[in-house]
């Protein structure tokens, strides 16, 4: 299986990821935080009009139509900028399970305002936990093979400050018999939360990398000492050993590994970025424990998008559920 992005997939990315440092994203992820949602919801707009809110709808509902790998692609930038908002929910979640769905009409009815940035959704799966469900317009809820719209109940306290949650109730009733649908959609949710993590992980890494050419002890660049290099050097193997597993992931969305795939990604990139976490944290000592100082933003994003869309319990049983599965298959096939 072929791993390498094409150009005009790196060229994208490129593009997205300089749409967001020009749009001051950590001045974006603070007012998202302390409840100023004007400069994500500017931010967002920009990235609708770049076509990433559009990636996974349809052309009919306003959409581009792309391919999971292009939206691994943007969401990887996505998480190497912290990007606030419901982007997972609105840009990947949703409009798979809305697609999926034998009545189109609610895909009519709201993926062109998420494809254009005029409306975000927020959906609550596996945890019962709604993402911003203060800032969206659609709020839903999947629970026992039903969709519902619904409403908020209560804020729970997450790690990351701009990632805020909420329980919710469910209101009108939408389709019944979806939990193929929402299993679907739970996959590219996952999938799109591994990029996520894998894009941290990175620009975790690069921050990292430069405080520790600058930071100067005994009269050298804190950089140049062994023990430094190695922590560095495992934190990139650990990032380039998860690259392919999410690549992977994304080129299988429509076989029947599908859900190992996104598993494997998502513990692959979970860990990694994790890893990145705590040697920026190391290197930079206790400056990296101050909320002021940027390096935060990214170090609670990676320890909430770790069990944002499933534990590592819940991933690693799918991975040997899957696993036993396949080997009952052929040991029957051999009988």
């Amino acid at each position: 299986m072929r791993f390498a992005l094409s150009p005009e997939q790196l060229d994208f990315g490129t593009s997205v990821r300089k749409l967001l440092d020009a749009g001051r994203t950590p001045a974006a992820v603070r007012g998202w935080a302390t409840g100023d949602s004007r400069p994500g919801r500017g931010l967002i707009r920009q990235l609708a009009s770049a076509g990433v809110l559009g990636l996974a709808i349809d052309e009919e509902h306003g959409g581009v139509g792309a391919e999971p790998i292009d939206l691994v692609v943007a969401f990887v930038e996505l998480g190497r900028a912290a990007a606030p908002g419901p982007l997972v929910e609105t840009a990947a979640a949703i409009p798979t399970l809305l697609q999926a769905l034998p009545d189109k009409s609610l895909a009519g009815r709201w993926l062109p305002g998420f494809a254009d940035g005029a409306e975000l959704g927020t959906i609550a799966l596996h945890n019962g936990l709604a993402l911003d469900a203060d800032n969206a317009e659609v709020v839903l809820i999947a629970d026992g093979g039903r969709l519902h719209t619904a409403h908020r109940t209560g804020l729970v306290r997450s790690m990351d400050p701009a990632r805020r949650l909420f329980t919710v109730a469910a209101d009108e009733s939408l389709a019944d018999g979806v939990a193929d649908a929402v299993a679907t959609a739970f996959d590219t949710g996952a999938l799109a939360c591994a990029a996520q993590l894998l894009g941290a992980g990175r620009a975790l890494l690069d921050s990292t990398t430069g405080y520790a050419k600058q930071r100067k002890q005994f009269g050298k660049p804190i950089g140049e000492f062994q023990a430094v290099k190695q922590k560095l050097a495992d934190v990139l193997i650990g990032l380039d050993l998860a690259e392919p597993l999410l690549y992977r992931a994304a080129l299988t969305m429509g076989e029947a590994t599908r859900g190992r795939d996104v598993s494997a990604a998502v513990i692959a990139c979970g860990d990694a970025a994790y890893r990145a976490a705590r040697a920026a944290l190391q290197v930079h000592g206790a400056i990296g424990y101050t909320a002021e100082y940027d390096l935060s933003l990214w170090l609670t994003k990676v320890t909430a998008l770790r069990s944002a869309w499933g534990t590592t319990d819940l991933h690693r049983g799918r991975i040997a559920g899957s696993l036993r599965d396949e080997a009952e298959r052929q040991l029957r096939g051999t009988a």
